[in-house]
């Protein structure tokens, strides 16, 4: 990747302008070199209890590529906004700060910071925008992937969802975000391309319309495709002519010895369509045969199937996916945690009259505590970055102070990892595969109750003491 594109595009742009006005506003005031703290996090949404992080691999090569190109500078220059001495500054900056990140396929909870950037505020403030857009957009896609195959069933999902997403960015990205939350390939060839995903695919109406009858069409293309010959049966009727089409070209491919793939379904009552089909593949002496169903599948639209005994094996999920249907953002925010003045860290704190907006403040790690016998996920434990958790350890609930359990032996695991170092990067993501398969390790380590689809019940996020001591402080006015 040369200079700061990708794809060939600049973008160090990527960003809103009051970041611009700020750095120049920072600078002239001279607290630009002063380090910053920023999380990353998002806010309770809706019916989601959990998210599966995703894009930190993009963040990283944002990150690594960030420098504003002569061209940008004479741009910015062209709106009479900004002084001499920033637009001066602007043609060496780089980013030489540190940051933390959860890995893509960790499985995250609201409030809880994803990724932590440490920085010289110029820096810092910079970067908002680009890594809100990267992380909240996969995160979203990983995680409503992550609840499609937690209703479909492990292996079970493709992502379809190319040509309705929102542009190709969306639509190359999500497949990514897509295979880390569990789909098992993509129809996306670019992304196949790029990220080294199995691309998958049959044929569309188009082709059974393109030959004199669909019997013709379903032969034509079970000649070039003998073992992997996966049929559309739904273009002109899927019972009475589809599926008694399809049966005769895999009666006619298992005696020249290849073995067919199945069939697809995309309209009409998929439930009724899949057992019906299913009981006259079986008669045919077909059971191996999947049956894969598209149409605009989403997790809601699995569950009302699996409990209407649908006989579905395969699922092409596309527009429900690909613009996550229900949840159309994150909600991520980026917030100022603490600021070094005159050599000093001082906390910050954002005050709401909502709860749920008033930030955490202080340089903070996240640790996943696991109950010992059974070994599955207890809580997560939001900390001061240097603050001692020991055993005992009593977990009190932020709000409602009575709630509070005690655990005298428990594992745990420090969530957070140092990705770049004084802009150095430290770190190196797996693959794909990789990181899916951390996701499907980790959601195993969950208890049932919080992987529910609806009402699932509230996994439990909580503050250290010391954390909380800081917090009610700063709420009281006694330290700012």
């Amino acid at each position: 990747m040369n200079n700061n594109t990708e794809n060939g595009r600049n973008l160090t742009l990527l960003t809103d302008f009051y970041q611009l006005t700020m750095m120049n506003g920072y600078l002239r005031s001279g607290i630009h070199n002063d380090k910053a703290t920023f999380d990353l996090f998002f806010r309770q949404k809706g019916q989601i209890n959990y998210a599966v992080a995703a894009g930190l691999q993009q963040a990283i090569e944002y990150i690594q590529n960030l420098r504003f190109t002569q061209e940008d500078i004479e741009y910015l220059a062209g709106l009479n906004t900004f002084t001499p001495d920033f637009l001066d500054y602007l043609k060496d900056l780089r980013f030489t700060g540190d940051i933390y990140s959860v890995r893509e396929g960790e499985i995250v909870f609201p409030m809880e910071p994803i990724m932590i950037v440490r920085a010289p505020l110029i820096e810092a403030q910079l970067v908002e925008t680009a890594l809100l857009n990267i992380i909240s957009h996969q995160t979203l896609i990983a995680t409503k992937a992550s609840r499609v195959n937690t209703a479909a069933g492990e292996g079970k999902v493709i992502e379809f969802g190319l040509r309705r997403a929102q542009g190709p960015d969306a639509g190359i990205y999500g497949s990514r975000a897509s295979i880390i939350g569990g789909a098992a390939a993509t129809s996306n060839v670019l992304a196949a391309k790029m990220f080294d995903i199995a691309p998958k695919g049959t044929h569309s109406h188009s082709w059974v319309l393109s030959f004199p009858s669909e019997l013709e069409a379903f032969n034509a293309f079970a000649d070039i495709y003998p073992d992997s010959c996966l049929l559309l049966v739904d273009t002109y009727d899927t019972l009475r002519s589809g599926v008694p089409n399809a049966i005769k070209v895999f009666d006619r491919l298992k005696k020249e010895g290849h073995k067919p793939l199945g069939i697809r379904l995309d309209s009409g009552d998929l439930a009724y369509l899949s057992k019906k089909a299913r009981q006259m593949l079986d008669a045919a002496g077909h059971k191996d045969a999947v049956i894969f169903v598209s149409n605009d599948i989403d997790e809601d639209l699995v569950n009302s199937l699996n409990s209407q005994g649908a006989k579905i094996d395969m699922y092409g999920v596309g527009t429900k996916l690909i613009t996550s249907e229900g949840m159309p953002s994150l909600g991520g925010v980026y917030k100022l945690a603490e600021i070094e003045h005159d050599g000093k860290a001082v906390p910050r704190l954002k005050k709401s009259d909502s709860i749920e907006k008033i930030t955490n403040p202080g340089f903070k790690t996240v640790y996943r505590i696991y109950e010992k016998d059974s070994g599955k996920a207890f809580a997560d434990l939001i900390a001061l970055k240097n603050e001692k958790i020991g055993k005992p350890l009593t977990l009190t609930h932020e709000t409602e102070r009575w709630k509070k359990t005690v655990l005298e032996d428990y594992d745990k695991k420090e969530l957070l990892i140092k990705i770049f170092d004084a802009g150095k990067l430290v770190y190196s993501c797996p693959p794909l595969k990789e990181s899916s398969l951390y996701r499907k390790n980790e959601l195993e380590k969950f208890w049932d109750e919080y992987k529910r689809l609806i009402n699932p019940h509230i996994y439990k996020v909580d503050l250290s003491d010391g954390l909380y001591e800081l917090k009610q402080k700063m709420l009281l006015g006694n330290l700012t």
